[in-house]
């Protein structure tokens, strides 16, 4: 199942199921069903699967069809239906951006270029990105029923720090530049006895401030709290075992970075999908009844590396999957005008 979110103006939210070039609007259907978050939850009264609910749903005879092209093309805000992000939370605060990184080796690779020059002895030394990297090749793919070694980890903020298909991805007064990240994310939903449950996967865009890490390492962190985007689809059934990932960089019309072919799945990782989520379910408060959790799995190459430009506003990036979903594409938005000023903290 290939499911996406839509606002149409004046009318509200919509969940969909992508058949062909059309969309199979399920609200149509059930007006209670405006996300997929609703959805799950029916599953569960119903003690039936997601998939098998969502094909009930989309045989419904008075579901409405629509364009999914015309979604594809419309821009947010504007004045025809436009795609969500194909998941999210009714309370933004209880919805989890979070991720974990050098699990390709090309991200290994990516991340030692930019903290080899921290050390003199680089040349002779291993960097701590390298020695985690070499850490997930001994103990990632733990056998069934063991548990292995922790992947790198990293929060990125809550559901108000995600955006959509054609929602512009933010560089902040404070940020030294921008820089994508195509991935896969994991998409889950805790049960009602705190069970994590995997919705299924999404074309994402990690976007991060890599000038800023690598001022330091230990900047990391500060780092990932960008905005970030996934879609347009929620792939239900995905296995993630190998996939072909592209992403562009266009800037007024002109091609100014392509990154080729970039695999990912576990085929192409040193920690299974299962050691991923172990090591982020593990914590008991990310197993809240009722929370959502985006959970991006790493990327392969990054241009940061490889440029001699950063990003500006109107750069329109794209991430496609063929045969996995429709290209996720977003514009580029920086604050022109920069507020160095001091957050004031005032007493209570």
């Amino acid at each position: 199942m290939r499911v996406v979110q839509f606002l149409i103006p004046d009318q509200g939210r919509r969940v969909g199921i992508v058949q062909d070039q059309m969309v199979i609007d399920l609200t149509s259907g059930n007006s209670e069903l405006t996300r997929i978050y609703d959805i799950f939850q029916a599953a569960q009264k119903k003690q039936t699967s997601l998939n098998q609910l969502l094909t009930e749903l989309s045989a419904a005879s008075n579901a409405i069809e629509r364009s999914y092209e015309d979604l594809l093309q419309a821009i947010p805000g504007g004045s025809h239906p436009w795609l969500l992000p194909p998941i999210d939370h009714p309370d933004p605060h209880c919805l989890f951006v979070t991720g974990t990184g050098l699990t390709h080796t090309g991200s290994m690779q990516s991340r030692d270029q930019m903290h080899a020059q921290e050390t003199e002895q680089a040349e002779t030394h291993q960097t701590d990105s390298a020695k985690m990297f070499a850490m997930g090749v001994a103990g990632g793919k733990p056998s069934l029923g063991e548990r292995g070694v922790s992947p790198e980890w990293f929060y990125k903020g809550n559901g108000t720090t995600l955006c959509g298909h054609r929602d512009s991805l933010e560089i902040p007064d404070f940020a030294l530049d921008g820089g994508e990240e195509p991935e896969l994310a994991g998409c889950y939903i805790i049960d009602d006895n705190g069970i994590p449950r995997r919705l299924g996967f999404v074309l994402g865009n990690e976007w991060s401030d890599h000038e800023t890490e690598n001022i330091n390492y230990l900047y990391l962190a500060p780092s990932k709290l960008r905005t970030c985007s996934i879609g347009p689809e929620l792939n239900t059934d995905f296995d993630f075992s190998d996939l072909t990932i592209r992403c562009s960089v266009q800037r007024e019309g002109q091609t100014i970075y392509e990154s080729g072919d970039l695999k990912t799945g576990e085929q192409f990782m040193c920690h299974s999908l299962g050691n991923c989520e172990d090591h982020h379910f593990k914590y008991p408060q990310h197993r809240q009844t009722g929370d959502v959790h985006l959970h991006f799995l790493g990327t392969s190459k990054l241009s940061h590396g490889t440029r001699n430009w950063k990003y500006q506003t109107g750069d329109e990036i794209k991430i496609e999957a063929p045969g996995f979903s429709s290209p996720l594409i977003n514009t580029v938005r920086k604050n022109e005008s920069p507020d160095q000023t001091p957050i004031e903290v005032r007493p209570a």
